[in-house]
């Protein structure tokens, strides 16, 4: 049976305390057509602009998600985004009057139940899901964090947490089915540490925090006194510490509730990958950081899925956007290790390039003179520069970069190239160019066959 999309049926609307702004925040959960995605909209700013929830759009993770679009920010989203994709709520917009979304109970239980009033209905559209056919990892060494994600034929989730706590040390939690999330995880809230506590506050964050929110683990021996002093902080009735550790206010809903609530959290993020998942992950010693930068592994992967080896048109009637007196004032290059003729198409996210092969071409005289055929390496060198175009027309002054290569990932050369034979080189970026490293996916074509695809990583620099 083909799932289909789902949204809401009606509105809904949340309201709260955001966890370090402390300001009131109102959330309106709204319809979303087919194919609209999760996208909050800040309507306490001007033009009410939007924030796509995709993991391209992830600016920090330091106590918390946040998504940026230019200048505008909305934070603290992982339970929000964590709740609709526990749901199977695949489209919706979310109208939210402040920079951070509330922290409400510390877990999405609240925000499960008002869907579930808002009703979730299904649409026309057909789910689009990922579905991986080979194992992917995200590894940080040095701080023991693993994330792997396995190929299946449905979402589970394996989660390992480790502390150097006497409180909370190993713990494990598993999720079989995305179905299981309401009962399994939806109510389990955030935690925190008691010495973290009084730090944050003094640090101007969790002014909205409560010792309702969180699970307050106290990992070292601590008067009663200074006890007081933190409930008095948060004017909060006096509280002592049960003989778990934890501090008498609440009571734990499973005892490995802190393994489940980082689950919970690695549902959110991985959420931001735009597609469904479907696949195996087992995740150690996870965080907000590591689920993001996984996210995005998977996210170029989908983007690469999507993308249909069709060969770009070429109409040789037409005029080129750069013709080869152009190209030279680019780049650096010249005959006979100029591989690129003219550029028939670009814009700022992709551009083709074309490159005519003759008998002439000095490689021939040795690759081999009886069969003289291309050189993969100058395939991958033509690309290269194709992409070193597209990079330098985003500076103002590309006479004064170079572009060098940094790294080529999953080339494949596909046919031979023979004499006579014209590459049409197709290249889009994969990632936003930060600090100027550029990420691109890029694929040639001789006729209507792919010749060579791969990955290509280059760093822009200023010349010296």
């Amino acid at each position: 049976m083909i799932d289909k999309q789902r949204t809401i049926k009606n509105p809904v609307v949340l309201k709260g305390k955001g966890l370090h702004s402390g300001l009131n925040s109102e959330m309106k959960f709204l319809p979303a057509p087919e194919n609209h995605g999760i996208v909050f909209k800040r309507v306490d700013l001007e033009g009410q602009p939007l924030v796509h929830a995709l993991v391209e759009n992830v600016t920090d993770t330091s106590r918390g998600t946040t998504l940026a679009e230019g200048e505008v920010k909305v934070s603290t989203i992982e339970h929000t985004v964590s709740a609709l994709s526990g749901l199977g709520i695949d489209n919706c917009l979310i109208e939210i009057n402040a920079p951070e979304a509330p922290i409400l109970d510390g877990s999405s239980r609240l925000i499960v139940e008002a869907l579930h009033k808002a009703e979730i209905v299904e649409q026309n559209a057909s789910r689009k899901y990922l579905t991986l056919k080979e194992k992917f990892v995200y590894k940080d060494e040095s701080k023991g964090i693993e994330i792997v994600a396995y190929p299946d034929d449905h979402l589970s989730l394996d989660v390992m947490i480790n502390y150097d706590s006497r409180v909370l040390g190993n713990q494990f939690a598993k999720l079989n089915s995305i179905h299981d999330y309401e009962t399994e995880v939806a109510n389990c809230r955030t935690f925190v540490f008691l010495h973290e506590i009084e730090f944050l506050a003094n640090n101007n964050l969790i002014k909205g925090g409560d010792l309702d929110n969180a699970i307050v683990i106290m990992d070292k021996d601590m008067s009663q006194e200074e006890l007081d002093h933190l409930a008095d902080l948060f004017n909060k009735p006096h509280v002592h510490a049960k003989s778990n550790g934890i501090l008498n206010n609440i009571d734990l809903h499973f005892n490995n509730e802190p393994a489940r609530h980082k689950l919970l959290d690695l549902i959110g993020d991985l959420s931001l990958i735009g597609e469904p998942l479907k696949a195996k992950i087992v995740a150690t010693r996870p965080g907000h950081h590591a689920n993001t930068e996984f996210a995005k592994i998977l996210r170029s992967h989908l983007k690469r899925e999507h993308i249909k080896p069709q060969a770009p048109v070429y109409d040789p009637n037409k005029e080129p956007v750069l013709n080869i007196n152009d190209i030279k004032k680019l780049l650096p290059h010249r005959p006979p290790f100029l591989l690129v003729d003219k550029i028939i198409e670009m814009d700022e996210q992709s551009i083709v390039g074309l490159k005519n092969i003759t008998m002439d071409e000095p490689f021939f005289v040795g690759h081999f003179p009886e069969a003289p055929v291309m050189p993969g390496v100058l395939m991958v060198e033509a690309t290269a520069q194709v992409g070193g175009i597209l990079v330098l027309n985003s500076v103002p002054d590309p006479e004064n970069y170079l572009t060098y290569f940094m790294k080529m990932d999953k080339v494949k050369f596909k046919r031979k190239v023979f004499p006579g034979d014209t590459l049409l080189i197709s290249a889009h970026l994969i990632a936003p160019i930060k600090r100027g490293i550029v990420q691109m996916d890029a694929k040639v074509f001789v006729g209507e066959n792919v010749v060579m695809e791969g990955e290509f990583m280059a760093q822009i620099t200023k010349n010296k």
